[in-house]
């Protein structure tokens, strides 16, 4: 497969389902809860509606595995689709702007592709395997890469998650940390991505299309992205769920678990 004319068609179809949520975002909406109890808008099934059937319009032989259609694919399967149409759905609903749009292409269970994109500033980063990452903004790509810091480090975490062990580990590590920041949704990542923060830990469960793009993109900007254990994340699994968290960081020295 050919990633560059991927990402190309990819980055439109983010744009398409942006201007999607964005509608919904401007107007007085509503959410239901799903059966874990997380939040559910229009925009959520809105911007599920535009990824999915242009991803099936443009390579339909690629199944698809999104959070609002959660189809089994075929473990066998070389090639999966795996899709956050609205990731930060609470931070969508608190209206303060920190919500993506992720959308990862996996070859034999590894991301090959990843693109965030975020709806209310128009900015996608995207990376695919062996070729970089890279922010598009104002119409505009450039490079983009983790930082070389291994003290005074900016900390970033969760808006609308946080645990013990998060606490314990800022507390263990406060003689490297100058600062810390908060942001929602696979944004975290990208700031690590671009060198706005160093180190992001996440202890709580998330889910295989939580992380996918994102793992792409810190990976191709020369970050590590692992499980907590120091696996290797695989996606397209049987359970969906991260049980093992993971922690995103711009070099090995802050590798901490």
């Amino acid at each position: 497969m050919i990633l560059h004319d991927m990402i190309c068609t990819v980055i439109k179809i983010s744009q398409e389902a942006s201007k999607k949520i964005l509608e919904v975002y401007s107007t007085d909406f509503s959410f239901t809860s799903k059966e874990d109890k997380s939040p559910l808008t229009l925009a959520d099934m809105a911007s599920n509606e535009v990824i999915v059937s242009c991803l099936r319009e443009h390579y339909p032989d690629i199944p698809i595995l999104s959070e609002e259609d959660q189809k089994d694919v075929p473990e066998d399967a070389e090639y999966c689709w795996l899709v956050d149409p609205l990731d930060g759905t609470k931070e969508f609903i608190n209206r303060n702007g920190e919500f993506t749009v992720n959308i990862a292409l996996v070859q034999n269970q590894r991301p090959v592709l990843g693109l965030i994109a975020i709806p209310v500033t128009g900015v996608v980063f995207y990376a695919s395997s062996c070729n970089g990452a890279f922010k598009l903004e104002n119409g505009t790509s450039n490079a983009i890469h983790v930082s070389n810091k291994t003290t005074d480090l900016t900390w970033v975490g969760s808006k609308s998650h946080s645990t013990e062990k998060e606490a314990n580990l800022i507390r263990d590590k406060g003689h490297l940390i100058k600062s810390m920041i908060q942001a929602g949704s696979s944004l975290k990542g990208t700031m690590i991505a671009e060198g706005k923060a160093d180190v992001y830990y996440r202890f709580g469960p998330t889910c295989e299309w939580d992380t996918c793009a994102m793992h792409c993109i810190l990976e191709e900007a020369g970050g590590i992205f692992r499980q907590m254990d120091g696996s290797e994340m695989l996606y397209n699994r049987r359970n969906h769920l991260n049980e093992k968290g993971f922690f995103a960081v711009n070099r090995a020295e802050n590798v901490w678990i």
